[in-house]
């Protein structure tokens, strides 16, 4: 199905180019498209994408601008649980193929996001980038088209209600040109620049990530960290190591998904993101990892920014820059609840907080003194490598292991020792709250604001 959805885009975009047809039949064949798909791989069930769809589309028409946002939020996300509890506890615990509830994550997502982008579209007070607001409700054939289309019904991802309607409106390419008068480096470009040499690229990684993980899968399951022989019998530097290695091998299936569908969306022309200081076009608008940054990450942050990227420009739009106190907890909360119903998304996330926590304080009180010089700053960062990747696959195991009895087991095994050892660096090494750092942040960037022109901050918020 995914080959068809790749074929498909392709077609879309040579056939139905905006050059070649209107907005309205791009939509239109989008969104049909989008629901036989659905329809083909997850029957009757699909039904709901569409129920969810219609029930938040009447609250926007219904309810004003003011507070659209909170009730989409509470229900989109409140069916989305329902729908998990339901297919979890009544169904099918544990399984996974033909889970209708993934692309509802999806659609959550961008049910809750074009509700809050025309809140903040009529709230500029709110100070968010103009780029991130719209000025105007969607048609119900726009949103249907933004929700259910053929591209992102599979596997996503999400994307902005701006960006998509100029892909299909056929602007993006424009306006990225306006940005630098179309030249980079004093070098013209194209305003349709192919997408074609990206798309093999993106193709290939799928095609080395697909056979990775069929050939290693096997050789390190996951479940063996948990295993009573297991253990009693292997030393605790290699239970380490173990962990390291089981939990890489579960990562492949991830960027193979998450790839093809970026390859995907690239082939119907949708992910143009500009171009680089080369002159070289830039396809990654809406990709969702980027592999190596995540397998060099030095840092819990520097991992998270780079794994699966348009979710969490999603927590950190919807959730982390609202809220006023505590955001970090009460990000990876929503992002616990909006997973599913298993409970070890609640124990990886809510171990998620700790380890944040600790390890923003670590990179705050000692980062500094490694700084000094390449020698100190290349040990810095080989110890940091190895603590954030075993910091990751502790985290995440009981994301895998699914229940709290393994989950808990394996955390006994290990003394909880890095939920204690967190615990004791969150506490101990001082970090000032969120709001304080951006009520002194504030005077600084004040006087630099006010000393530039208007024609300069009218460009400086639009990108």
């Amino acid at each position: 199905l995914f080959l068809c959805a790749l074929l498909t885009a392709v077609w879309f975009r040579l056939y139905l180019h905006p050059s070649k047809t209107s907005p309205f039949v791009r939509h239109v064949v989008a969104t049909l498209l989008g629901i036989y798909f659905a329809l083909f791989c997850f029957g009757w069930y699909a039904l709901h994408f569409l129920l969810q769809s219609g029930i938040t589309y009447g609250i926007m028409i219904l309810t004003g601008v003011e507070h659209m946002h909170k009730y989409c939020l509470v229900v989109a996300l409140g069916y989305l649980s329902f729908c998990q509890i339901t297919r979890v506890y009544v169904f099918d615990y544990g399984m996974y193929s033909a889970d209708f509830t993934g692309p509802m994550m999806v659609i959550t997502q961008k049910i809750t996001s074009v509700a809050f982008e025309i809140h903040d579209g009529e709230d500029e007070a709110l100070g968010f980038c103009s780029g991130c607001c719209s000025r105007r409700m969607p048609s119900l054939l726009e949103y249907f088209s933004y929700n259910c289309n053929f591209m992102g019904i599979l596997a996503g991802p999400t994307c902005s209600y701006n960006d998509y309607i100029a892909f299909i409106e056929g602007t993006p390419y424009r306006h990225r040109d306006l940005e630098n008068k179309g030249k980079v480096n004093g070098k013209s470009r194209l305003n349709d620049p192919s997408p074609n040499t990206e798309v093999i690229r993106k193709l290939a990684t799928c095609f080395i990530s697909l056979l990775v993980f069929l050939s290693v899968c096997k050789v390190c399951p996951v479940e063996r960290n948990v295993d009573d022989d297991f253990i009693a019998t292997t030393p605790f530097y290699a239970q380490v190591v173990y962990l390291y290695l089981s939990m890489l091998t579960t990562r492949p299936k991830y960027y193979f998904v998450w790839t093809l569908a970026d390859a995907i969306n690239n082939a119907a022309g949708f992910g143009f993101n500009g171009y680089d200081s080369n002159g070289l076009p830039q396809w990654d608008l809406i990709s969702n990892l980027r592999i190596m940054n995540i397998e060099l990450a030095t840092s819990f942050k520097v991992f998270l920014d780079n794994w699966n990227i348009q979710t969490a420009h999603w927590l950190k739009r919807v959730c982390y820059e609202r809220c006023p106190y505590n955001p970090t907890a009460a990000t990876f909360l929503l992002s616990a609840m909006w997973h599913g119903a298993y409970p070890g998304y609640y124990l990886t996330f809510l171990t998620g907080i700790v380890i944040t926590l600790a390890a923003r304080a670590v990179r705050h009180n000692v980062r500094p003194y490694f700084m000094g010089s390449p020698t100190l700053k290349f040990v810095y960062d080989v110890i940091t490598w190895a603590a954030t990747q075993i910091a990751i696959c502790y985290t995440v195991i009981p994301f895998v292991l699914l229940s709290v009895g393994p989950s808990l087991k394996f955390y006994r095994s290990w003394y909880f020792c890095i939920h204690i050892g967190c615990i004791l660096l969150a506490i101990a090494l001082p970090v000032k709250p969120r709001h304080l750092r951006l009520k002194e942040q504030q005077p600084a960037v004040q006087p630099s604001l006010e000393s530039t022109d208007s024609n300069s901050n009218q460009k400086q918020k639009a990108t």
